[in-house]
Parts: C-alpha cells; structure tokens; sequence
C-alpha cells in the first residue's frame, strides 16, 4: 500500500507521517468508559448458541457469561452455569486467545505445579504449565522465569506422541518474549499448522513477523486472528500494526473500539494502554495519561502502563510524581529499558550521581537477562550510546540489525554510528527509519541531529521541528536538546539567494 496516500478507507487525503500535511479524519471513535465525557460501555450480548459440545476438561470453545462457563448441548440449552475458579479463568482466557488477569495466570500455575507432581507424566498439565510462565515471563520481565518455562514446556514435548499445541504455543510466545523472532515464527507455525482455528498462535506469529519485518506474514496473521476471534484482543493487535506502518487514525481508532468492547478486566487494560502510548506519541500528556491510569485501574499490575504513565507525568512536569511512577513500574517488572528512561529524567534533573545509579542497574538487569536467554541488544544499544561507549553500541547495533533488519533497528544502528563520530554513514539508515517506521518524535529527532552535525542547516530544522511538533516531551533530555538546538539555528533566510 502507498504509505504516501494513506491506505483505503482511512480517510487520509495526504501523507499521515508528514506533521504539517492536512488530513480528512475520520469519525471520532468512542471513548471508553471511565474517561470523562465517555458513553456508558454497551450492554454485553448474549452468547450465539452454535450447538457446540464443550470439553471441561480442556476448555476449548468455552463460551463465557458473567464470569462463569455456560454449557451448551447440542440442541442449544443451556445446561448449568458454573462459576470459574481464578485457575479456570486463566486456562479459559487462555484457550480464547485473551490476555489473563495475572493473580489468575498465578493460581493456574499453582495448580498445574501440584497436578504435575502427582502425575508426572502429564504432557497436557506440563503444556498448560509451561504456557502460563512463558505468559508470566513475558509479561513480569523477572530473571529465572524464561528458564523455568522453557523447562517445563520441553517436559511436554518430552512425553512423546503428537505435541501439545499448547506447548508449541507456550515456546512461541517464550522465544518472543527473548527477543528471538526467528523462533517466535518457527514455533508459532508449528502451532498454527497443528491447530490452525486456534487464536494465540496467530497473536504471537503477528508479532514475530512483524519482528522479523515480514510485513506480509504480519498481514495474514491479522487476518487470520480477526477471523478466529474476532474482538478487543485482535483489535489491538491491529492497532499496533497500524501504529507500526504510520497509520494512525486507524490505529486510534481501532484501539479505542477494543477499549470499549472489551470483557474483562485485562483485555481493558491492554487496550487502554495501548491507547495511552498512541496519545503519548502524538504529544497528547494529559490524554495519555488519562488512558494509563484508566488501565491501572484495571489491573494494577500492569507494567506498561505504569511506564507510560511515568513518560506522561515528567512530560506534563510533574518529575517527582514522574519518579515515583517509575519506581512502580521497575517493581512489576525489572526491565532495563525502565531503568535507563528513569535515569535519564535524573539526569535532566541535574541529579548525576542518581543517574549513574539507575543506568548501572539497567546494565545489571540486561546481564541478569542475558543469562536467562533475552536478548539485550536494543536496551544495551541505547544505553552505550548515549551514556557510555557508542563504539560498543555499534558492535550490539550492527549484530541485532543483522539478526532483525527492520525500522526500529536500522535507526538504532544509526544513531549509534552518529554517536560514534560516523554521521554520514548514519545517514542512510537514520532516513530509513523514519521513512518506513512509525510515525514518531524519536527518530525525527536523530535524523535532524546527524544533519546538523554534518552542517545541513535546513534538514536539521525540517526534523527537529517535525519532531517537536509530533511530541513536545518526547523525552526528557533530548526534547530539551532539540528547542536549544533549533534555537540555535535560528529562523530560515528567506530572501532571494545571492548573485
């Protein structure tokens, strides 16, 4: 699709990445409920009775209604409705393809352990297992957990016979979460291939192409998600594809639809943060943080959001609340990346030594991470060039681009390379970034500091107002950087050139 007319039925008139470039939005798409000025949610439908007999065992096809399983036999009636256990409605999200509440995803990995001690060779209870820690793993980023749910999941495969979808699953969204894109799509095949109408194999496939820059497999693991399940859980899949190809009216659009008809509790919060990061990257603070603490207050434990929710406050000034929100979200979950964007609000803060601290346990948590199989390029990428050696930053660089060649690492590359006093070399790959990336502040900002080191007065100026004006705050220390430095550069000349 041509990026520069936007794609059919968007609405878009002119190129959506361009800041300036005016466009036909479409209708304003409904807020969700608990955001001021939203509409009460819509009243839940009632489950279409498809004569499907279901397995208790298994919960495959399980219908949900009020937070118990409705029976249906084959002539449609309802038989019983029986309340789930929190273990039964993580098994049950999981099945459908829906994000688990995690106290849920807690209670199912207790009574899995204690079932595969009494029966050792178990293979389904091990699959179910070593799902719900890969899920834990992915979604708490704690050391230790990749490890245990790999185990648990080869213990499966380990039984013989034919494997468990659930286990070819579980690796899936376990090679995912390590940032190995290359297994994420063997593995999510293999499940796709052994249970082709089954939903979470083609969420995790949609993300590990899209990791791999197969933007055509991403393509036809959305179509398939929609069509296997369609609702909130394919809609915010879409929106971050949307999000990723500079789409988005669509992806706003999209996002706010699943917020609005999501079911639980945890499919809300994905769609609200998810919704959250697209106000933040449209310099929307007050909108954004909205959006975060509305999924916070669907589950608590959410990290992401507790993240942006960080960005948001230090964006609107608010620094200490900003720092304290950091802290909550390094406790849900110690990932790297959270303690380098801390540091670096210290460090605009003036607050050095505090800084040094945050982004020495950034390295230690990168470490930890690395000997439990999660690859740290990116994070560590980032961190040497900015704070530390860009010589090294282009070593990890030039191997994860080598590894996943696409967008976000060809601008990484490229902005270790102009840390690294190489700025033409940067260029290409600067340019690459924002040309095919989403579209945000981040690499505008890169691409207009290279060409101002390289004394391309005007192309510096086109990128770092584009950058302003796509996000004000977009960080803490480099929004700061781009107003001096446009400052510096002043207003263009606009008389005739000289003779």
């Amino acid at each position: 699709m041509d990026r520069e007319t936007g794609r059919p039925g968007t609405g878009l008139r002119t190129d959506p990445r361009t800041p300036s470039a005016r466009v036909s939005h479409p209708p304003r798409p409904r807020l969700p409920q608990g955001v001021a000025g939203a509409p009460p949610p819509p009243a839940a439908r009632r489950p279409r009775r498809r004569g499907l007999r279901l397995s208790a065992a298994v919960g495959v096809g399980l219908l949900l209604a009020g937070g118990g399983i409705v029976a249906v036999d084959r002539l449609g009636q309802d038989r019983a409705a029986t309340p789930l256990t929190p273990a039964g409605r993580a098994l049950a999200a999981a099945e459908a393809g829906r994000p688990a509440a995690l106290a849920d995803l807690e209670a199912l990995i207790g009574e899995r352990r204690q079932r595969v001690r009494r029966e050792p060779a178990d293979r389904g209870s091990w699959a179910v297992l070593g799902a719900a820690l890969a899920e834990r793993a992915a979604r708490s980023g704690a050391p230790g957990a990749y490890t245990e749910a790999e185990r648990a999941l080869q213990r499966s495969l380990a039984q013989g016979g034919t494997p468990d979808v659930r286990a070819l699953t579980g690796l899936a969204v376990l090679a995912a979460a390590r940032q190995d894109w290359a297994g994420a799509v063997r593995w999510g095949e293999a499940a796709r291939d052994r249970a082709p109408g089954r939903a979470a194999a083609y969420r995790v496939l949609l993300e590990a192409y899209t990791g791999t820059g197969d933007a055509k497999g991403a393509d036809r693991a959305l179509e398939r998600l929609r069509k296997v399940r369609p609702g909130p859980v394919a809609e915010v899949a879409a929106a971050w594809v949307h999000r990723e190809r500079g789409w988005r009216e669509d992806a706003e659009a999209t996002v706010y639809d699943a917020a609005a008809r999501a079911a639980t509790p945890a499919e809300r919060a994905a769609a609200l943060s998810r919704a959250g990061d697209l106000a933040w990257e449209r310099g929307e603070a007050e909108t954004a943080l909205a959006r975060y603490e509305g999924a916070l207050r669907a589950e608590p434990e959410h990290d992401g959001a507790a993240a942006g929710r960080a960005r948001a406050l230090a964006g609107l000034g608010r620094s200490e609340e900003a720092l304290t929100a950091w802290a909550r979200a390094r406790a849900a979950a110690p990932r790297p990346g959270y303690a380098v964007e801390s540091g670096e609000l210290l460090l605009a803060l003036g607050r050095s030594g505090e800084a040094a601290d945050h982004f020495a346990l950034a390295r230690h948590q990168a470490a930890a991470l690395a000997r439990d199989g999660v690859r740290q390029e990116q994070v560590l990428g980032r961190l040497e060039a900015d704070h530390g050696d860009p010589a090294e930053a282009v070593r990890l660089m030039a191997d994860e681009h080598r590894r996943h060649p696409g967008p976000a690492a060809s601008g990484a590359l490229g902005w270790a390379l102009h840390k690294a006093g190489r700025s033409a070399e940067a260029l290409p790959r600067l340019r690459a970034a924002v040309k095919d990336g989403p579209n945000t502040a981040q690499p505008a900002y890169h691409l207009g500091m290279a060409h101002l080191v390289l004394g391309e007065r005007g192309a510096a100026r086109r990128q770092l107002t584009r950058a302003l004006r796509l996000a004000p705050e977009f960080s803490p220390l480099h929004a700061e950087r781009a107003r001096r430095e446009l400052a510096a550069l002043g207003e263009p000349a606009w008389g005739p050139p000289p003779a």
